[in-house]
């Protein structure tokens, strides 16, 4: 890429469903071939196998979100389990979106819901203000740790349990299409690409990375990362991408 225009650029997440999508905008301006493509899927742990982890989900009084999947998958598992959620239980949120999601499967107006601002850092800060709560945190194998880490720290009563499994996608019709960039939003994504393509180098693709986790999945992989969000700068990746081709092309 360093003696070219940046052509094309794959992103490891859905395609969007609106055609408004500033990711269809970018690549309209920028005269960009732009490909989604999940390097992961989400599979369903059974409630059956869900039994074998000891979790009794009326015993907890507070329930951590960070996520849509956490939401659909919790109410999946209390359907499979045929038990209702008491009115009193609290919810945790990351961010108004996921607060807002839970619509889906109960009155959010009737309910104790609170909420972060992004990230599950500042969700932390609200959850510290309920130490008496005994918590539990729907995830799936893949998480970040901070959550536990704070609420071991803080000695709350706590307990994680999955609920829904990150399985790496077959990519494999993708051997031989390259990409000026490949966009990447979790460290399950970098398994995925070695489990793809175990012999996999970096070359000349440049690498855009979103959260501190992946950027550390992606150095630990032995790549180089070459844009990164969020920042100061650049709080969203459209925005990062944005301002590192416009850039790079205009040198070309």
């Amino acid at each position: 890429m360093k003696n070219a225009k940046i052509k094309s650029i794959i992103i490891s997440q859905p395609k969007p469903e609106s055609d408004k999508s500033p990711y269809f905008e970018l690549a309209k301006r920028l005269s960009l071939k732009m490909d989604f493509r999940p390097f992961i899927t989400v599979s369903p742990i059974p409630y059956k196998e869900f039994k074998t982890q000891k979790v009794n989900i009326l015993d907890y009084t507070a329930i951590i979100l960070n996520s849509r999947n956490s939401v659909d998958h919790f109410f999946r598992m209390c359907i499979e389990a045929k038990i209702e959620m008491p009115p009193e239980t609290k919810y945790f949120c990351v961010n108004d979106s996921i607060a807002n999601y839970l619509a889906k499967y109960i009155q959010v107006r009737k309910r104790k819901v609170f909420t972060g601002k992004s990230t599950e850092t500042e969700l932390l800060n609200v959850i510290k203000n309920h130490p008496t709560e005994n918590y539990l945190f729907p995830c799936s194998d893949w998480r970040k740790p901070d959550i536990e880490k704070f609420m071991k720290k803080n000695k709350f009563k706590y307990k994680e349990a999955f609920f829904y499994l990150i399985v790496s996608s077959d990519l494999s019709d993708l051997t031989n299409v390259n990409y000026d960039i490949i966009c990447f939003f979790s460290p399950a994504d970098i398994r995925s690409l070695f489990e793809n393509f175990p012999e996999f180098k970096q070359n000349n693709t440049l690498i855009a990375a979103w959260g501190a986790t992946t950027v550390k999945a992606i150095i630990d992989a032995k790549l180089k990362v070459n844009i990164m969000a969020p920042s100061p700068e650049s709080p969203s990746m459209i925005m990062a991408l944005d301002k590192h081709i416009e850039s790079h092309n205009k040198k070309m």
